[in-house]
């Protein structure tokens, strides 16, 4: 069940009415080394759902830790089929939040309420094949860090600390302040600020 739900994460692809240009970087600035392409590509990845155990928990973390905006919040009946977990009429509650961007890079939490997905037990404290890790950027990686520890059931396998990063193609190296983490359902978390550059 464990590999169902990590197979379950909806990743919602939109080719329609969203231009992207370069990564930025915390100045808002282009990412050195990194060029807005050239020709828009057909995908845009739009969110990752996770399926939780506990909305109300799991916000302890996403709403009120990394400071995302709840923008959806409702109980919806599923069929079973197009999201292949639990059975038809399953009634579940899915939460939408969202960072700075209107469009991309939002994150879903749905929990199956009536009747509950079966617990999978502990998650694993190490990543392994179909693992995934979501890499933020926050705005004091230090101070969301110590509130991340005191979230019940987060389990970190690194404290914040500095890392650097060769650049990317030629451009300056990357400096990032950030700390490692499992969510509460075993979804894996860097956490980082980029400095400046």
């Amino acid at each position: 069940m464990r590999r169902l739900a990590l197979a379950a994460l909806l990743l919602t692809g939109c080719a329609a009415a969203h231009a992207q240009s370069a990564p930025a970087t915390p100045s808002g600035k282009a990412a050195a080394g990194v060029a807005a392409p050239a020709e828009k590509v057909p995908t845009d990845i739009r969110r990752i759902t996770i399926l939780v155990r506990d909305i109300d928990a799991s916000l302890k973390l996403y709403r009120d830790v990394l400071g995302l905006k709840v923008n959806y919040d409702a109980n919806i009946t599923v069929s079973g089929v197009a999201l292949p977990a639990g059975v038809p009429g399953n009634k579940t509650r899915l939460v939408l939040l969202n960072g700075n961007d209107p469009w991309v890079g939002w994150i879903g939490l749905m929990q199956y309420t009536d009747p509950p997905l079966p617990d999978t037990g502990p998650y694993p404290k190490r990543l392994g094949l179909g693992g995934h890790v979501i890499v933020t950027n926050t705005d004091d990686a230090v101070k969301r860090c110590e509130m991340a520890k005191k979230v019940p059931g987060v389990h970190f396998t690194a404290e914040a600390r500095l890392q650097v990063y060769q650049g990317r193609n030629g451009g300056p190296d990357i400096r990032v302040m950030g700390c490692n983490f499992f969510d509460p359902d075993g979804t894996f978390f860097e956490l980082n600020q980029i400095l400046s550059q």
